[in-house]
């Protein structure tokens, strides 16, 4: 009997490549018919009462009646919101679900719904198949999400995309703090807290993304990200 510790990885591991493969292979079929596409973030606990899952509702209605996919995780809360607010217009609105133990379960207004097992080739499909990126009040997964994506940019691995803040209250002391303590310490540089717009009104949010669009063109012309 082999009691090797890697015996498992021999047998297992080169196996859960295919299926991570499987992933990539689907979701980049799907969505790279889908044309340009926004993500929203945000948390799934956000009740349907709640002022930014109306807002996210907005939101996701003005980016669709703009020809915009609206992209979401898929789950219920903020991401809901966006879905439903880009399908009431009939607009694509894109959900990448990922299977959790609790919390995440897909919602109905995704009408391209794509489930995911693997974090990392989710992140993956947000980033390349959008343009800009709208981060509302959420919880670890947004904070990491939203971190991820100006690291993105920071570093020009992928474009300057418009990366929109919303909610000043839920934000403020973030930026505070980046400003008081990583742009003073230098952990980063003067300027990168620049790479971001706050704001709590939905059309701003949109007009800052359609300015992009009117400076970058169309889809085909725009700059790719990075490999």
């Amino acid at each position: 009997m082999n009691n090797h510790p890697t015996s498992g990885f021999t047998k297992e591991d080169p196996w859960r490549v295919f299926r991570i493969m499987a992933e990539f292979v689907d979701s980049f079929e799907l969505l790279s018919q889908v044309g340009p596409a926004v993500t929203v973030f945000g948390s799934a606990r956000t009740e349907s009462g709640d002022p930014f899952y109306k807002a996210a509702l907005t939101l996701g209605k003005a980016l669709a009646k703009n020809n915009l996919a609206v992209i979401t995780g898929g789950g219920p809360g903020i991401m809901e919101a966006a879905n439903r607010g880009a399908a009431q217009v009939k607009g694509k609105s894109v959900g990448l679900n990922i299977e959790l133990p609790f919390e995440q379960t897909g919602n109905r207004y995704a009408n391209v719904p794509i489930q995911f097992h693997y974090f990392f080739s989710r992140k993956v499909c947000f980033v390349k198949y959008s343009i800009a990126f709208v981060f509302m009040p959420g919880g670890f997964g947004t904070l990491d999400e939203f971190f991820e994506v100006i690291t993105l940019v920071q570093t020009q691995r992928i474009p300057r995309f418009p990366l929109i803040l919303f909610g000043r209250a839920y934000w403020t002391g973030l930026l505070h703090w980046a400003k008081g303590t990583l742009e003073k310490g230098k952990f980063i540089s003067p300027g990168d807290l620049d790479l971001v717009t706050i704001t709590d009104d939905p059309a701003v949010a949109l007009e800052v993304i359609m300015d992009y669009m009117r400076r970058v063109g169309p889809p085909e012309a725009a700059p790719k990200a990075v490999g």
